[in-house]
């Protein structure tokens, strides 16, 4: 079994604002600053094999803060850049909704069916991560490792490591500063592993 850290690094400004991140890089607000320097505190204790992190400024703050106190080792993967949401980006949540009722709605119930304009859809973002977990799950078997990635993306790569639903994925978007421990079997079949 490999346990999974999935860790939302803090807010930014865009997050505060309830605009769209999507792939622009936004440096941690005030707040996040904050809030990242408790995700550290509370992850201190918690030995990590290796904390692997998304490519934006707001996860890499949030992971420097956090390998200061952990003493761990630390890898930016490409892969993990948030999901790119096009022209939403920049544009607030209730602008979208506002402006495109009916696709804000779908994006709501059944994100996998929308692609944002000139965007990404879902299902390209789990394409580009997928892979990348199943080495992850591989090399660490028996270990633990933290993945330092912005909401939706983490929500996708929970999707990736968990199955289910994605969920509201307008709603994750105010998801920040936390993490969550998932517990992943590793098996020996072409599924590469079992979500426990």
């Amino acid at each position: 079994m490999i346990e999974v850290l999935l860790i939302r690094p803090g807010c930014t400004t865009f997050d505060e604002e309830g605009r769209i991140k999507g792939s622009l890089d936004i440096p941690l607000s005030r707040l996040g600053v904050q809030q990242a320097e408790a995700l550290a505190d509370s992850l201190k204790e918690i030995k990590l094999d290796c904390l692997y992190v998304a490519p934006s400024e707001s996860a890499q703050a949030s992971a420097k803060l956090i390998c200061e106190f952990n003493f761990c080792r630390n890898k930016t993967l490409d892969c993990l850049s948030n999901l790119d949401h096009g022209l939403w980006q920049g544009k607030l949540v209730s602008e979208v909704k506002r402006l495109q009722p009916k696709v804000y709605r779908q994006f709501q119930e059944s994100p996998e069916d929308v692609c944002p304009p000139e965007g990404e859809t879902i299902e390209q973002a789990v394409e580009r991560v997928e892979t990348a977990i199943h080495k992850l799950i591989r090399k660490y078997n028996g270990g633990r490792v933290g993945l330092v990635v912005p909401q939706p993306m983490a929500s996708i790569v929970r999707f990736v490591l968990l199955g289910g639903s994605l969920g509201d994925l307008w709603k994750c978007e105010l998801d920040f500063g936390n993490f969550e421990t998932l517990h992943i079997e590793p098996v020996p079949s072409s599924s590469l592993f079992a979500r426990v």
